[in-house]
């Protein structure tokens, strides 16, 4: 099952599965795993939402043996990789950590903690499922893709840096940027004759600003799927050059990010939408696991690194709801 809600927006959706179409799709980072949710979408109220409420006792698979990665390994790892992008004069990679969460008995509503991500992220696409023995809750606004069925037009944006949003943006958020907004600028003008691209302006999530881009173009329905495969990973998730940060990524971290910074695809008869799928965590019968990251540049601080993420966790954090 599954329930989201579009950015915006104030109706909750869901999939009746009586078709074997594919509403929504998740698809993992590195594409190896897919999970599909079929049948049409519709709208769901919040009181019938709230009627059969999820728990995390009714959830199957618990989190064992699971050893978070402390501020002193992290930081040490990151002394590592920035001597990395050094040595390989990357502009840029992203490393991510997973933050554990214990329940330790308590009882957490996972409907209302997807009831609370909607409230407190307006502008973010926000999300919930359960589906093979898996949990995930997410909300987060970076678009990988948007194509209009009826003119054709491709949205898309360029989301970078991150600082507390009383905080001034500094060389660093602005370099770490840049690269990410040239990517998407080069790939678009290899299926647009046109590229129509907006001055960078602050982007506001919670506590934390990023800076964002966006960009226009018109292109044929055959090449969309083409396109989401060349910005899928950007290098806000992976890093730039792509294959260098891809491989540099398995080396760095030592687990699995499954479908964090992977992207959920949706379809309905007017759009077809592609979300980025940051600020999300994994939910289990005992614990969870919040998945964030950062993009490191040569200029990075580890300490400060370290900072973004415990600020980008709480995203997840502030929104649990304990019964």
């Amino acid at each position: 099952m599954i329930f989201f809600r579009f950015p915006f927006s104030e109706i909750n959706y869901t999939t009746d599965e009586t078709s074997a179409s594919e509403a929504v799709s998740f698809l993992s980072f590195d594409q190896s795993e897919k999970l599909d949710f079929k049948g049409n979408i519709k709208a769901i109220s919040i009181s019938d939402f709230l009627n059969h409420e999820i728990f995390n006792d009714d959830l199957k698979m618990e989190l064992l043996d699971f050893k978070e990665e402390t501020s002193e390994e992290y930081q040490k790892k990151l002394l590592n990789v920035i001597d990395f992008i050094k040595e390989n004069q990357l502009s840029k990679l992203v490393i991510s950590r997973r933050k554990l969460v214990e329940f330790n008995g308590s009882k957490l509503s996972l409907s209302q903690t997807f009831l609370n991500l909607s409230e407190s992220y307006k502008n973010a696409f926000v999300y919930f499922f359960i589906k093979d023995g898996k949990c995930w809750l997410g909300a987060f606004s970076e678009l990988l893709g948007k194509f209009d069925k009826r003119t054709s037009e491709f949205q898309t944006m360029s989301l970078a840096g991150t600082i507390p949003v009383d905080e001034k943006w500094t060389d660093k958020e602005i370099e770490e940027q840049k690269p990410v907004t040239d990517f998407i600028s080069n790939t678009l003008k290899n299926f647009a004759s046109e590229v129509h691209k907006s001055d960078t302006y602050d982007h506001v999530s919670g506590n934390i600003k990023h800076l964002r881009t966006d960009f226009k173009a018109k292109i044929t329905e055959e090449d969309l799927e083409k396109i989401i495969a060349e910005l899928h990973p950007t290098p806000a998730v992976c890093g730039i050059p792509k294959e260098i940060c891809r491989n540099a990524i398995e080396n760095f971290e030592p687990h699995p990010r499954n479908f964090y910074a992977g992207y959920i695809k949706v379809e309905t008869e007017e759009n077809v939408q592609y979300f980025v799928n940051l600020r999300c965590a994994e939910f289990f019968k005992n614990a969870a696991l919040i998945y964030v990251g950062g993009g490191i540049t040569a200029e990075s601080s580890p300490e400060k690194e370290w900072r973004e993420t415990e600020l980008k966790s709480e995203a997840i954090l502030k929104n649990l709801s304990f019964k």
